[in-house]
């Protein structure tokens, strides 16, 4: 319609006598990309471009809502330069040249959403056709401790490596990410590395995560490497692989984490809601890897229709190579596994009190796959700790009678509906159930430094009570057909 506008404003061009009054000839020249109109004006004929393109290394510089940007390629915000984004603004992310957003070291992202107006990274494609791996993701690097030799995140040209083997950079800050959305991220930068939607390198305490949701990623949602990096209400919703990956020494804090999965696609690695390791072997390295989540709900890929999810899925809590992670007051439904420690070293780090599995409530069938044990570990071992640790297990697939007994509602897996059809308002506050009862942070672990006083106490279990349901209006959950 526009380009017959245009025309039918050309041809009139040729028509009249273009004139600035009856007795006057306009002599106005219009620059290329202009045509001159019969009140003797210029009429602009070039469309305004879609995008503001961010390319290379970005010096320090606000981004506007009233613009949309284009990440094209790895674009970096190095050190002692800050990326601020205003409360509104969609940043997306160019697939053919796998746009992605590091943060290097040094550098800091102040990107503060509201509720009403949340920061968006999303994919560049139009509405309706967007898919997992359509840019590459945010990636966020610092100079906390970290318990492995110079990494680097793989894939990133020129290499970028995080972290420090001491603890003198424990407290520095990455920035803030508030009310933020990152959505189709996860693409494959080389072969078989996909990137994670948000990942997360030796980031110090003194950096804010509150009220961020990723989507359909085509790899982890979160993942940790290292760092002190604490952070609160966060979303991954229908991601590839693992819902949260935590690795190499991470000791920060985490709390209120929901996790829902999409039943029919998983990476074939194997997906779970919880993968953690403590490096990429079983090497006795420190320090290791005591982060502590506490009040996810973490619903599964098997709702409570017949329907068998996705081969590939694998469990709820998959804890490797001597990790020592702290999972507490969550809730895990809809897992066909449940729990498994896959070496000896990580049944000694839990037995031995420096891992902790703590008034959890995990819903998964009984039998072989309730609690698995890897090469060297006994199954019944297994299931001997978390029974002695205040946790509980209900021996069932999904129904709606023991879903109600827990206070949660039938509605909220994927179960048959389309991935463009979750829903757009889903209501995740619990009902009337045995989920309604106190978190408790009462073992030796909540008395650390670094955790003392951080985690809000909660008169319920998993990540939402009765009252408050901390997802409206900010998050997503049909960003493939959302119209940015």
């Amino acid at each position: 319609m526009q380009k017959l506008f245009l025309f039918f404003l050309a041809a009139m061009t040729a028509m009249f006598l273009i004139s600035c009054d009856k007795d006057e000839e306009c002599t106005l020249t219009c620059p290329a990309g202009q045509i001159l109109t019969i009140d003797c004006t210029c009429f602009n004929t070039v469309e305004e471009p879609k995008f503001t393109e961010l390319t290379g290394s970005l010096t320090t510089q606000t981004l506007v809502a009233s613009k949309k940007y284009l990440l094209k390629g790895q674009v970096f915000v190095n050190a002692g330069q800050t990326l601020t984004i205003e409360p509104g603004t969609v940043i997306a992310g160019d697939k053919a040249t796998k746009g992605t957003l590091v943060i290097n070291k040094g550098g800091k992202i102040n990107a503060i959403g509201t509720k009403e107006k949340p920061i968006v990274f999303t994919s560049a494609l139009d509405a309706g056709i967007r898919d997992r791996g359509d840019w590459g993701g945010l990636v966020i690097l610092g100079n906390a401790q970290v318990n492995q030799v110079d990494p680097a995140i793989e894939g990133i040209t020129p290499a970028v490596t995080f972290g420090k083997a001491d603890e003198s950079s424990n407290t520095e800050s990455s920035g803030t990410l508030k009310y933020v959305r990152v959505e189709f991220a996860g693409i494959e930068l080389t072969p078989n590395n996909e990137t994670n939607s948000i990942t997360m390198g030796s980031m110090g305490s003194g950096t804010v995560m509150e009220y961020v949701q990723v989507s359909f990623g085509g790899d982890d949602g979160f993942e940790w490497f290292g760092g002190t990096a604490n952070a609160k209400y966060l979303i991954s919703y229908g991601t590839w692989d693992d819902c949260f990956d935590v690795d190499f020494g991470f000791s920060g804090n985490v709390q209120y984490g929901l996790s829902l999965r999409y039943p029919t696609f998983a990476d074939q690695s194997g997906s779970n809601a919880f993968e953690c390791d403590n490096g990429p072997n079983d090497n006795d390295v420190k320090p290791y890897t005591t982060g502590t989540f506490s009040n996810f709900t973490c619903i599964g890929p098997r709702g409570t229709n017949s329907n068998a999810p996705n081969a590939n899925y694998q469990h709820a809590l998959d804890l490797r190579r001597r990790t020592a992670v702290g999972i507490v007051n969550s809730v895990f439904v809809g897992w066909d596994r449940g729990l498994r420690f896959n070496q000896p070293s990580v049944t000694a780090q839990y037995t031995s009190g420096t891992g902790l599995l703590y008034n959890n409530v995990l819903m998964t069938p009984s039998g072989a796959n309730q609690f698995l044990g890897g090469t060297g570990v006994v199954a019944a071992d297994v299931a001997t700790y978390w029974n002695d640790n205040g946790n509980t297990t209900v021996s069932s697939n999904p129904t709606a009678d023991n879903l109600t007994a827990l206070g949660l509602k039938t509605g909220l897996f994927f179960d048959k509906k389309d991935n463009r059809n979750y829903g757009a308002t889903p209501d995740f506050k619990l009902v009337a159930g045995t989920l309604n009862a106190a978190s408790k942070f009462d073992k030796a672990r909540f008395d650390a430094p670094n955790r003392k006083g951080y985690f809000q106490a909660a008169s319920f279990i998993g990540a939402f009570g009765q009252s408050d349901d901390w997802t409206d209006t900010w998050a997503e959950f049909n960003p493939i057909l959302k119209v940015y």
